[in-house]
């Protein structure tokens, strides 16, 4: 299991664990990543990523692509 931040833009992969305080695991579950969720990291930049996820395309920045376990 790792961090979002390191997956390789283009690679699909499931989401094992959403990690945080529980308003931040709120907000990151009510944008699609739940645990067996299947996310793509479309872009990275300066730890910034550009996730698909659920058919959306959701804009994180490093702190929070941390939380997202894979």
């Amino acid at each position: 299991m790792m961090p979002l931040i390191f997956a390789n833009p283009g690679e699909e992969t499931v989401i094992r664990k959403v990690s945080g305080n529980p308003e931040v695991k709120k907000h990151l579950e009510d944008l699609g990543f739940v645990a067996g969720g299947i996310c793509q990291v479309i872009s990275s930049q300066n730890g910034n990523l550009i996730v698909k996820v659920k058919e959306s395309r959701i804009a994180l920045n490093d702190e929070m692509a941390r939380r997202i376990y894979i």
